[in-house]
């Protein structure tokens, strides 16, 4: 993972957005993805230099159709977005993660089941 996806997944990682649980190199069908909300649907690639070749391009665009008809939103994010101003690409994955909850992706923000009160707890 290079340095501007850390940054990116030092604001993903435990939970630090909203609550909601992201996986880096995420895999996908026959695809891996930089960073995957899967309770949301929700993909996010970082794009950098070596995303303008035409074959890299053409990979990218097959693989973002493939995602989409799969039922996934996918994020693009620039490496310049990144470096000019995280806040505004975390909060751009929010308003994303916003959507798709609207959209009906509530189910679990949580992977895990929620503990049961111990036995000796009364109502």
């Amino acid at each position: 993972m290079g340095v501007t996806e850390w940054r990116v997944w030092e604001h993903l990682r435990a939970r630090g957005v909203d609550g909601w649980k992201f996986r880096r190199q995420h895999p996908i069908g026959p695809y891996f993805v930089d960073f995957c909300c899967p309770a949301a649907r929700l993909v996010v690639e970082v794009e950098g230099p070596v995303h303008d070749f035409d074959a890299s391009w053409a990979y990218d665009q097959r693989r973002k159709a493939w995602l989409e008809a799969e039922g996934y939103l996918v994020r693009s994010i620039d490496v310049k977005e990144i470096d000019d101003d995280i806040a505004d690409v975390i909060d751009g994955i929010r308003a994303d993660l916003h959507d798709q909850e609207l959209a009906g992706h509530l189910a679990s923000r949580c992977d895990r089941p929620l503990r049961r009160a111990s036995p000796d707890t009364s109502p």
